[in-house]
């Protein structure tokens, strides 16, 4: 699926909305969704589903596992979360999803659950993690990068949460990182607006802490983290726990009716009139049904 944000003069990118199949993705399961690379105390892990690293169940169960292993490595003292291809993070695919089964379980029959169960344990990693955001972070991939504790990214990426526009809610637990980041009024105005930004104005807005040119965004954020990795590694956990408390739970809560909602509304006419328009890239003609 793809989208445009109307009120933008810039061209059109393949944006995800936060829960269809687009179907312009795939990758064999054998390989690897994530690969992980260190370097000194920092730890460079690369979202390797190009062009847009469309989210799926077994991406976030494999990048979460990563995160977590990394955790518990008292040799690493910062991550920055990167990806390969044209988009950061486009939003988020089911079609081909090798870890449906795995990330079912404990979640029912909602693989739209079962993909924010996997979101929400990135909120409990203790190390502070950079988003690199080179390309597009769109619907599931703007809750992504949101789920870092800062972000780099440069005056051609894309900031959008689209669902309003497809005729959706939003998800991936923005409902708390969104707000809490950039405060209630900006979140709103995100959210019912379902406008792109680009990088300037996604620093301006404080989606982003970092605005540079595109071939610096992951070597700033790698400088960024080697600053910070010279802190001591019990005491940079200890801060960002501290900083996060009760975050992880609250995602959890929030994503439970994130999910609810969306499934509601994905059985309406307005949805299907939404998925439509952002395919053709024209307004929708929303009814109410």
């Amino acid at each position: 699926m793809t989208s445009a944000d109307s009120t933008s003069a810039q061209p059109a990118e393949p944006d995800a909305g936060s829960l269809e199949s687009n179907g312009a993705e795939t990758a064999a399961a054998a390989t690897p969704a994530v690969a992980l690379e260190r370097v000194g105390h920092v730890a460079l892990v690369e979202l390797r589903r190009p062009p847009h690293n469309f989210l799926s169940i077994g991406l976030v169960a494999e990048l979460a596992r990563a995160l977590e292993d990394l955790d518990a490595d008292v040799d690493i003292r910062c991550v920055v979360l990167a990806a390969k291809g044209k988009s950061f993070c486009a939003g988020a695919d089911f079609s081909t999803d090798s870890g449906t089964a795995e990330g079912l379980e404990g979640a029912g029959d909602s693989p739209v659950l079962a993909l924010y169960d996997g979101a929400a344990r990135l909120f409990d990693i203790g190390l502070p993690v950079i988003a690199a955001v080179h390309g597009a972070a769109i619907g599931g991939g703007l809750g992504l990068a949101l789920a870092a504790n800062l972000r780099v990214t440069c005056p051609e990426a894309r900031f959008s949460a689209n669902f309003a526009r497809l005729g959706i809610h939003h998800g991936f637990g923005l409902s708390v990182t969104l707000p809490e980041l950039v405060g209630p009024a900006r979140a709103a105005r995100i959210l019912f607006t379902a406008r792109r930004f680009n990088g300037e104005e996604a620093a301006e807005l404080g989606l982003a802490d970092l605005c540079v040119p595109r071939d610096q965004v992951r070597q700033t954020a790698l400088d960024l983290a080697r600053e910070i990795a010279e802190g001591a590694p019990l005491a940079l956990r200890a801060i960002n726990r501290t900083l996060r408390l009760g975050m992880a739970d609250r995602v959890r809560e929030a994503t439970r009716r994130e999910a609810a909602e969306q499934e509601k509304l994905l059985a309406t006419a307005d949805a299907l009139e939404g998925i439509v328009a952002m395919s053709e890239r024209r307004p929708g003609n929303f009814t109410g049904r």
